[in-house]
């Protein structure tokens, strides 16, 4: 049974599901827009990637990406997110808690599956569902992810402040850290690749009063091919709570 590397609790913030659901939505009808061509260093990394975030959280991607180092860039691993692929990987997610820890109750379970999904039957709706959220990863010259988790495996180092990682890896990890919330991004600290601007879970982090993003729905024909990839693709994922 995998566990998880230690971690710094004294940098980043928690944000408890009863704090996301406190802070009052004021929608600002912002559009969602297709990111796939904006820049060439933002590059749609997965092909089941639905490619499309609010305005102004795609306008900040682009800055981030662009002020990287020569020869990296930002690879998009997820965007804005449907409901429906929300609660898939909630579902799957439980079912892997539930093979990994047989003897965890129902509270326990959700407890540990919360920490990296958001559940769909709370107030405050999921990040991606707002289309506020992003998941990156940092691509080296070669265009493949550089290793920001080394020496452990990529889910015992979810949390972004993980402790022992090499050189190599602290030094990647933190140029991506560093560069995100330096266009205003705020980050999930259980989550290294998660980031976000003006949802519920920015708000929590940033001591925000109100939230600006609330959930926003796309015609399913504009993401029917990405759906597809994606059920076909979640066949072959290996249950990340087990070694």
């Amino acid at each position: 049974m995998s566990k998880h590397a230690p971690w710094d609790r004294s940098k980043g913030r928690p944000e408890p599901i009863r704090a996301l659901n406190r802070i009052p939505e004021a929608e600002c009808h912002e559009p969602l827009v297709d990111i796939s061509n904006l820049s060439p260093r933002l590059r749609i990394h997965r092909p089941q990637v639905i490619p499309y975030l609010r305005e102004t959280v795609a306008e900040m991607s682009v800055r981030a990406a662009e002020s990287l180092p020569e020869g990296y860039s930002l690879g998009v691993v997820e965007a804005w997110r449907p409901v429906s692929r929300q609660q898939r990987i909630y579902d799957w997610l439980m079912q892997c808690a539930r093979e990994a820890f047989p003897h965890r109750d129902h509270a326990a379970l959700r407890r540990t599956v919360c920490r990296y999904v958001a559940p769909t039957d709370q107030k405050a709706p999921p990040g991606h569902s707002t289309g506020a959220a992003i998941d990156v990863h940092l691509l080296g010259p070669d265009g493949e992810a550089v290793d920001v988790n080394s020496p452990y495996p990529h889910f015992r180092a979810a949390s972004t402040y993980t402790l022992g990682l090499s050189p190599e890896a602290q030094r990647n990890r933190m140029l991506l850290v560093e560069t995100m919330l330096s266009v205003g991004f705020s980050n999930c600290r259980d989550e290294w690749w998660h980031y976000s601007y003006g949802d519920a879970g920015w708000a929590v982090r940033m001591d925000r009063p109100v939230c600006f993003y609330g959930r926003i729905d796309l015609d399913e024909s504009l993401y029917r091919e990405q759906e597809e990839l994606w059920i076909e693709a979640a066949k072959n994922r290996t249950n990340p709570f087990l070694s």
